[in-house]
């Protein structure tokens, strides 16, 4: 079970958060990504745990923990091809379907 967890202080290191998840079972693997600019941790984490059981019992547990005056936000990861935010084909901003950075094929209104 692939599990998010956000709100991590920036100083985390993978050991350490391997300790807090080991509690509630085996961890088969951490990734802290890192900020492309600055190469410091961003702030959360994804754990996968061995077994789904396993993965509820450490977001029961964890969900909320403070650790180093920061409050854990701790639950499953969601699939990465239904989040990437942005905007569907049909609209742009507000609805409107103009396209483009200046209004794309609709009237321009100089």
């Amino acid at each position: 079970m692939k599990i998010y967890v956000g709100n991590l202080p920036y100083e985390i290191s993978e050991e350490e958060l391997k300790s807090e998840f080991l509690n509630y079972g085996k961890v088969e693997s951490i990734t802290i990504p890192l900020d492309r600019y600055s190469g410091r941790p961003r702030g959360f984490a994804f754990v996968e745990m061995l077994s789904i059981s396993e993965g509820q019992a450490a977001i029961q547990g964890l969900n909320g923990k403070t650790l180093n005056d920061r409050t854990l936000v701790v639950n499953a990861a969601r699939d990465r091809s239904s989040d990437r935010g942005g905007r569907s084909s049909g609209g742009g901003r507000n609805g409107n379907s103009r396209g483009g950075r200046y209004g794309g094929s609709g009237q321009r209104r100089y």
